[in-house]
């Protein structure tokens, strides 16, 4: 089986990661795999290095902004070079863009819904675009059970959706907690949160500050680890709610998982979420877990495992994390008990499972080719 991904990917984020993996794994499974990576410039992206040693073969397609129809003559022209049984998109703008390029010639196309975003009315008209594009694509993966209901919606027939979360794959390493605290400047004695993430509208960080804001007369250190569009708003509202001192704004980190056994606490305060990377990573280093229950985070670890509270509230999220500061011992025991459910997702059941989907779709088409051969 010839598979092509396409992405028009960040800098980095859960998305990039889920390509990397799905791709190197369907390479190692016996695939002949590609990625095709939409840039806003020239270059390398960080993916492409992994890829690249795994033999899967990277395309680059550099444009300019707004050339869609460039964007889209580019996958045809690809498609029709390498001649793919799959082409797999991810995110809005492959999915809007490029998917109809590989039906056009005959190829089934299969997309994975990482997550809706939402927020400001461009993110809104994207949306809408993507949600009408789903009903044209032959299969459509959910990575958590929440979003079925936005699927139905959106009129996607259930007979075309399947749900398969993401997986965890072990990547570096993590540093101890001493060397990650002294790599990261926490002062002895701090209680130190650590943010990882966009920091864009889905992401809800300014729920995060709004939250710390009352937390004040606890020893907080705070890891802001991420960039993105909102990053001049909020460090505008750090000095408004008097945080500045207490907050390091550190952006994009390479390998950043390493830092998280420096964290006394890990938050995720987003409005919206499908499988969130970031959250397996808080569960490798069994740090204590402080997160909204939205989208497939109340599928991966229960409260049992993490405290749970509602999004867009800042005083349910700072009763959480200062019962963190003050009950250290059972927020250790939910975070030991939060690692060991990594077991449930194994990357190798998760490849098995999408090897299984493609061949599925690829099936009917298969057979309709060696039909119109025959005539």
């Amino acid at each position: 089986m010839v598979l092509l991904h396409v992405l028009a990917p960040g800098d980095i984020g859960g998305l990039e990661r889920v390509v990397q993996a799905l791709a190197i794994g369907m390479q190692e499974r016996g695939m002949e795999v590609h990625v095709a990576a939409i840039l806003d410039r020239p270059g390398d992206h960080f993916m492409f290095g992994a890829l690249r040693d795994a033999g899967v073969a990277v395309h680059p397609i550099p444009l300019p902004p707004r050339a869609y129809r460039t964007e889209r003559a580019s996958i045809g022209a690809l498609c029709r070079r390498i001649r793919p049984d799959i082409v797999h998109t991810h995110g809005y703008r492959a999915d809007v863009v490029d998917a109809p390029a590989a039906r056009r010639i005959g190829i089934p196309t299969v997309t994975t819904l990482h997550g809706f975003t939402g927020g400001s009315w461009k993110n809104r008209a994207y949306l809408l675009l993507q949600r009408m594009s789903l009903r044209r694509f032959d299969l459509v993966v959910a990575v958590a059970r929440a979003q079925l209901r936005e699927l139905a919606h959106a009129g996607i027939p259930a007979a075309r959706v399947r749900v398969v979360p993401n997986a965890w794959w072990p990547d570096d390493d993590p540093f101890d907690r001493e060397t990650a605290r002294r790599r990261l400047g926490i002062p002895p004695g701090s209680f130190h949160l650590g943010w990882v993430g966009r920091l864009s509208w889905e992401k809800a960080p300014e729920v995060f500050l709004d939250a710390a804001a009352r937390l004040r007369p606890l020893p907080l250190r705070i890891s802001v680890i991420g960039d993105g569009p909102e990053r001049a708003t909020l460090e505008e509202r750090a000095r408004q709610l008097r945080l500045q001192s207490r907050v390091v704004w550190w952006g994009t980190l390479a390998r950043a998982s390493r830092f998280f056994p420096a964290f006394d606490a890990f938050v995720l305060s987003s409005r919206t979420e499908g499988t969130p990377i970031v959250l397996f990573e808080a569960m490798r280093a069994a740090v204590p877990i402080v997160a909204t229950a939205v989208g497939g985070v109340p599928d991966m670890v229960s409260p049992q495992e993490a405290l749970l509270v509602p999004p867009d509230d800042p005083a349910a999220l700072a009763g959480a994390i200062e019962s963190v500061h003050h009950d250290p011992t059972t927020a250790a025991a939910r975070a030991s008990r939060a690692a060991e459910r990594l077991r449930h997702y194994d990357a190798r059941e998760w490849i098995e499972r999408y090897a299984a989907l493609y061949e599925a779709v690829r099936r009917p088409h298969r057979a309709d080719r060696l039909m119109q051969d025959a005539v």
